[in-house]
């Protein structure tokens, strides 16, 4: 919110009140103290306050009154035309001259920086789009929390998508860098996860064509000029079967998962790491899945860097694992819940960092909701209608 909105709030237009009561006070009291002291030149206080409490407009029409109030000085005391009247006239306009021109010049840039905000979100909705809050045996929820900066949009990245069997694939990601540039290079992995996801049979064949795209794309999008480094992305793919309790994981540098079950948990650290995307070293040959069971009820927590690296006022880093044993939690929408509040009131303010979660939980049988058939034997939804989107939570 703008300076100059507070002012159209009723505690605003109190304090634009002072400036005024400043400009009465100290015309009084000049007009009835002796010819010899001189308080006229304090009248610049009051258009210099004002500009702090509202936009231009109402920045120079105090200017203008403080220098009507100059001039009823000076006639009261000597004339209009003594040197030190005339000097004090000249000074009082050209100061709020340029007071007023430095509170457009800060109105321009908040309005700027409305419009940049506004496209920010708008370019991170689309390429975030919420993935389903159910998908095949699976419910997922999400949670994204920007850095606070002045675009309010960052490198964090997942996907939800169906494969080609009877599987879904998941993705989170961590671009190198935060900002406008790094969406860029965040649009480069979420594209190429979502054609491939359900173009390859296989776990190693979809993450070596995402490293294949982001080797031959990444430059092109990757800011060089302002950060000349190198330019990677973290990434952590799964492969969630319908039937059976299997998972695929491939995991590309990234935060190891957590898998949770009966208020137990478990970190999925991985026994074939792989490096993270766009460091175009390893062939696809050396991509290796790890296996481990996913039965339904249990809950994978994703998440990327910012998380565990969010520190609290003392300096003390979030202990994610730790906190989350003590949850208990009845869906993935109620255990962000409980980790999103517990991590705000550890760091007490927005993150230093992007950070995103990803919860997926394999629904137990009695949770899903086959479509009925009608009599032609399509799919027929039940009469209740579809599930509600997604219902992302954003720390403002």
């Amino acid at each position: 919110m703008s300076v100059d909105r507070l002012v159209a709030q009723p505690s605003g237009r109190g304090l634009v009140a002072v400036p005024l009561a400043l400009i009465v006070v100290i015309t009084v009291v000049d007009v009835h103290s002796p010819t010899d002291v001189h308080l006229g030149p304090l009248l610049v206080i009051a258009p210099t306050l004002t500009a702090s409490l509202a936009g231009p407009v109402l920045t120079a029409l105090v200017g203008v009154l403080a220098i009507a109030a100059q001039v009823v000085i000076a006639v009261l005391h000597g004339g209009l035309g003594t040197t030190n009247h005339i000097a004090q006239l000249i000074a009082l306009v050209v100061l709020s001259a340029l007071v007023v021109f430095v509170c457009h010049l800060r109105e321009r840039r908040a309005r700027e920086l409305v419009r940049a905000r506004s496209v920010a979100e708008i370019a991170q909705r689309v390429l975030l789009r919420p993935p389903p809050r159910r998908i095949g045996p699976l419910r997922v929820a999400w949670l994204y929390l920007a850095a606070e900066d002045d675009t309010q949009i960052g490198g964090d990245l997942f996907a939800v998508a169906r494969a080609a069997g009877a599987s879904t694939r998941v993705i989170i990601g961590d671009v190198r860098g935060k900002g406008l540039a790094a969406i860029g290079e965040a649009s480069v992995v979420l594209g190429a996860f979502r054609e491939g996801a359900h173009r390859y049979a296989t776990l190693p064949e979809l993450t070596a064509a995402l490293e294949v795209s982001v080797c031959r794309d990444l430059d092109e999008v990757a800011d060089t000029e302002h950060d000349p480094g190198e330019h990677f992305v973290t990434a952590l793919v799964l492969d969630i079967p319908d039937d059976g309790t299997r998972v695929d994981m491939i995991n590309c540098g990234h935060p190891p998962p957590l898998l949770l079950r009966d208020g137990k948990i478990d970190v999925l650290h991985a026994q074939h790491p792989v490096p993270p995307l766009g460091m175009c070293e390893l062939p696809a040959s050396s991509h290796h899945t790890d296996t481990f069971a996913f039965e339904p009820g249990d809950f994978l927590l994703l998440y990327t860097d910012g998380v565990i690296e969010a520190r609290s006022p003392e300096g003390a880093f979030y202990p994610l694992s730790d906190r989350v044993t003590g949850f208990t939690a009845s869906s993935p929408d109620d255990l962000l819940r409980q980790i999103h509040d517990d991590l705000v009131r550890h760091i007490g303010d927005q993150p230093g960092d992007d950070a995103a979660f990803l919860v997926v939980e394999r629904a137990p049988a009695h949770h899903l909701r086959l479509p009925h058939r009608s009599g032609d034997g399509r799919p027929r939804l039940p009469a209740d209608g579809p599930p509600p989107p997604a219902q992302p939570w954003a720390h403002e």
